[in-house]
């Protein structure tokens, strides 16, 4: 398995096809498509972190620190309910193929994105964690805040990271 930055053509079609999958029909977020392709609106300005194993996509993470975040369209007054930092990211679609399932590959994806996150200054990160992880998400260092965002079917917990939490829950320097 390779846990790297995408950087391929072929491999941004694959994150679009993963997406469309997790976001549209996995979890009901958004309109089907004839094209079973999903492009994340905020696309042109994600870093994806991806997992492939024999050149496929079976996992990803992304992230960007270009503000107006997908969480300062669903939270009011975001930056009062984290705690201060410096430098601040959001954390997106993090997902994993469902027959690749396992919490070792999610936590390594974190791992390698917290290990970029840190390298680029960032000492906080925002999600929208889907509540049928929320527990995981808290397991891997994540603290829940505000209330629920989406709809029936798709909603998600805001929540933040700070930069011990990413260092003490994923063994980084």
């Amino acid at each position: 398995m390779i846990f790297k930055i995408a950087d391929k053509p072929n491999e941004f079609e694959q994150i679009h096809e993963l997406n469309y999958r997790l976001f549209v029909e996995e979890i009901p977020q958004h309109p089907v498509n004839t094209d079973k392709k999903l492009i994340d609106k905020f696309h042109f300005k994600n870093n994806y972190l991806i997992a492939l194993k024999n050149n496929h996509l079976i996992g990803m993470v992304c992230y960007n620190e270009i503000r107006p975040f997908s969480l300062d369209g669903k939270v009011e007054k975001l930056d009062e309910l984290i705690p201060p930092y410096t430098r601040l990211a959001e954390i997106r679609l993090l997902g994993v193929e469902i027959a690749e399932r396992k919490i070792s590959i999610a936590y390594r994806l974190l791992q390698h994105l917290c290990n970029e996150l840190l390298k680029q200054g960032i000492d906080t990160a925002v999600i929208s964690g889907t509540t049928r992880q929320t527990k995981l998400y808290t397991k891997l260092g994540f603290v829940p805040f505000g209330g629920l965002v989406g709809t029936e079917g798709a909603f998600f917990q805001p929540m933040y990271i700070t930069v011990t939490n990413l260092r003490n829950d994923f063994g980084t320097n």
